[in-house]
């Protein structure tokens, strides 16, 4: 698989350093005074500084009995990778929308989840599986 590139607006661009490079851990590649990319599990990320962003969520979806914001982005982990970066996140003080936690247990699409949001307002979900194959299960 190819990594994606995602650009998305901040509205604060130190902030915007501090929570990806810091707080997430993602090393920081090319920038200018007006863009930052990050390295997000292999992937590009490029944070745009737009100064009237606002990033809230258009709105919430009911998923397992949690509303949660959409839109949102984010990257399916292994569960080590999934546990480390909970742990960071927690060990930092962040702030979850939805705390790490276990959803569709039982159920075909068992997944370990967490959702935030960077610090203009961006919405995160990261997720794992036990099984990958369950990624794409009906």
């Amino acid at each position: 698989m190819r990594p994606f590139h995602l650009a998305i607006a901040v509205n604060d661009l130190p902030a915007a350093r501090h929570f990806y490079g810091a707080v997430m851990g993602c090393a920081e590649g090319r920038s200018s005074d007006h863009w930052v990319d990050f390295n997000l599990f292999g992937h590009q990320l490029v944070a745009h500084h737009v100064a009237d962003h606002r990033g809230a969520a258009a709105g919430m979806n009911a998923v397992d009995g949690h509303d949660v914001p959409v839109p949102h982005f984010g990257i399916i982990l292994t569960p080590d990778q999934f546990d480390a970066l909970a742990g960071r996140l927690v060990a930092a003080g962040v702030d979850f929308i939805h705390p790490p936690m276990l959803r569709f247990a039982g159920q075909v699409g068992e997944q370990r989840t967490m959702f935030l949001a960077d610090p203009a307002g961006n919405a995160l979900e990261f997720k794992a599986f036990a099984d990958d194959a369950m990624i794409f299960s009906a």
